[in-house]
């Protein structure tokens, strides 16, 4: 098994508190009702909602997978840390064992928030993972984040 890493850094208008809420506390309700196109929903389906809780994430009918689970490894919401992991569904090709992810909200310098992200992709055998498909992914998500963070900025008491 091998393991290709894909490390982002990007930036947000909205403060790390309201950014977290929103991206990581509340995406499961927040995302299907601002993005149904993209997931349709997500339940837990184990756990309580903390760490080892396992999340189904069913997409809409504009995607290309029907679902995924998620396992939370790690939730610091007092340090703006998500950490969790890919274990099941069609987004994970023949070739992929298992994502897992660490988000990280650090307070910028004008009030908003910088976003650090880590993608870790456990491969099967010595297949590769070719950057120009991370970067597809990554795409998909940054369309996601930036939904989320117009619908934040258009409804400023939202999530505080």
């Amino acid at each position: 098994m091998g393991v290709f890493t894909y490390s982002d850094e990007s930036t947000s208008v909205i403060p790390p508190p309201r950014l977290f809420k929103a991206l990581v506390l509340e995406a499961d309700t927040l995302i299907p009702k601002i993005a149904p196109q993209s997931v349709k929903s997500a339940e837990i389906v184990e756990g309580d909602g903390g760490v080892g809780t396992i999340k189904k994430i069913s997409f809409g009918e504009g995607s290309h997978y029907s679902y995924v689970k998620h396992r939370i490894d790690g939730l610091d919401k007092d340090n703006f840390v998500y950490n969790y992991s890919l274990v099941e569904g069609d987004a994970l090709s023949d070739k992929v064992e298992k994502i897992t992810y660490e988000i990280k909200l650090v307070a910028s310098a004008d009030g908003g928030s910088i976003i650090k992200s880590t993608s870790n992709y456990h491969t099967k055998g010595d297949v590769e993972i070719k950057e120009e498909d991370v970067k597809a992914g990554k795409e998909k998500a940054t369309g996601l984040f930036k939904l989320i963070e117009n619908y934040l900025v258009a409804n400023p008491d939202a999530y505080n």
